[in-house]
């Protein structure tokens, strides 16, 4: 082994600035200064779950999944909402809602339910016509309905 290439070690005296403790250990450097100690560290006294709690971060936590639990079921009661409602929120002609009504479809499920079956199931109904199927898939889509694909490759079709 070479000589003289090794540093010399000393027994330090290490101080912690934030509490003043002292001890001994073994360095390099005969004395050594620390901002913060295992004595006064939030983690090592237990002060770090009492930090936690006095900020608020479980309680935000716990505000954030009540507002989530109450979006879902707002959402869910919009659905339920939107699902009711009648056949005269299309805004179609008197005489296009006039022969839905008298052919038995009252409101937007029961017209979805015969716009699945494909353009001639509505287009049969007598008073109803393509302009009106067309402009009652424009309102549908402007309410945020979702036309069955059988409607949506009939029109692509058209």
């Amino acid at each position: 082994m070479k000589e003289k290439i090794h540093p010399d070690f000393y027994e330090a005296k290490v101080t912690c600035a934030s509490c003043g403790a002292t001890w001994v250990t073994g360095s390099t450097r005969k004395e050594l200064r620390v901002d913060i100690c295992s004595n006064c560290h939030p983690y090592f006294t237990g002060e770090a779950a009492r930090l936690l709690d006095i900020e608020g971060q479980v309680d935000r936590f716990y505000k954030k999944v009540k507002a989530a639990q109450t979006h879902v079921e707002e959402k869910k009661a919009r659905e339920a909402a939107k699902l009711e409602r009648p056949i005269s929120e299309l805004e179609l002609s008197d005489r296009a809602t006039n022969a839905l009504i008298k052919a038995g479809i009252k409101n937007i499920p029961q017209f979805l339910e015969k716009i699945s079956a494909g353009d001639e199931a509505l287009l049969a109904i007598d008073g109803f016509g393509r302009k009106a199927l067309i402009d009652a898939r424009k309102k549908l889509r402007a309410l945020g309905f979702d036309l069955p694909e059988a409607a949506a490759t009939t029109e692509a079709a058209a």
